[in-house]
């Protein structure tokens, strides 16, 4: 074989190779390019998923700090609702309180209410036999009332009329001094006290223990009107 033939087939191998290498390179380069991308790709997944992860978290928190924050601005509303109820009711109350002192002012209405209660006790008791306490003061007015209030009571009740001693050693608290009925000092609207002869039962029918009846049996209602 002539050495040109020799020389062509080796240019021609050469460039064989030439092209497989550059063939195969091309596949390593593309391959490497996908793979590349496809790690990017991974990464970029990874970090919105982190990203997203951290906005979930943060969102949970700031919920869980506006719902704890709403809870206690609603607790503090409740708080500052029901203290208003409260001072609305004690206004109420001590109005009531000073009305009770008009009551007994008057001569008249409370010589009449005095011997109501005292024949609504004894309706109450049915004792035979009872012990009266009343303020010093009403001391002449009960006295007066007793032998009425008997009899009224002895036609309801179609029974004797009771003994009813009248207590001259212990008295009733006295009427609040100037008026005032935010004394923490004892005081006594009017009224009277039952006890039977032994002192074990005993019947508060004073203005004041009527008047914190009236308030414990109707506070719930008194309640639903201030918020309604």
């Amino acid at each position: 074989m002539k050495d040109a033939d020799v020389s062509k087939q080796i240019q021609q191998m050469i460039r064989f190779i030439r092209q497989e290498a550059e063939e195969k390179a091309n596949e390593i380069s593309v391959a490497a390019e996908e793979e590349f991308n496809i790690e990017k790709l991974q990464l970029l997944e990874a970090e919105k998923r982190k990203i997203r992860q951290e906005y979930e978290r943060k969102a949970k928190q700031i919920d869980v700090r506006r719902k704890i924050e709403y809870s206690m601005q609603l607790n503090a509303s409740r708080i500052k609702v029901l203290q208003a109820q409260d001072e609305a009711v004690s206004s109420m109350k001590d109005a009531a309180k000073k009305g009770l002192l008009r009551i007994s002012s008057d001569k008249k209405v409370y010589r009449k209410l005095v011997k109501e209660i005292i024949v609504q006790g004894l309706l109450r008791m049915k004792e035979p036999s009872l012990l009266l306490r009343c303020r010093e003061t009403d001391s002449k007015l009960v006295e007066s009332l007793l032998e009425e209030a008997k009899k009224e009571y002895s036609e309801k009740a179609k029974v004797e009329s009771p003994k009813i001693t009248l207590d001259d050693r212990v008295y009733l608290p006295p009427h609040p001094k100037n008026t005032a009925v935010e004394s923490h000092e004892p005081f006594c609207s009017g009224g009277v006290v039952l006890a039977s002869q032994d002192g074990k039962i005993v019947l508060e029918s004073t203005l004041d223990a009527r008047l914190d009846v009236i308030f414990r049996q109707k506070l719930p209602e008194i309640r639903k009107r201030l918020l309604a």
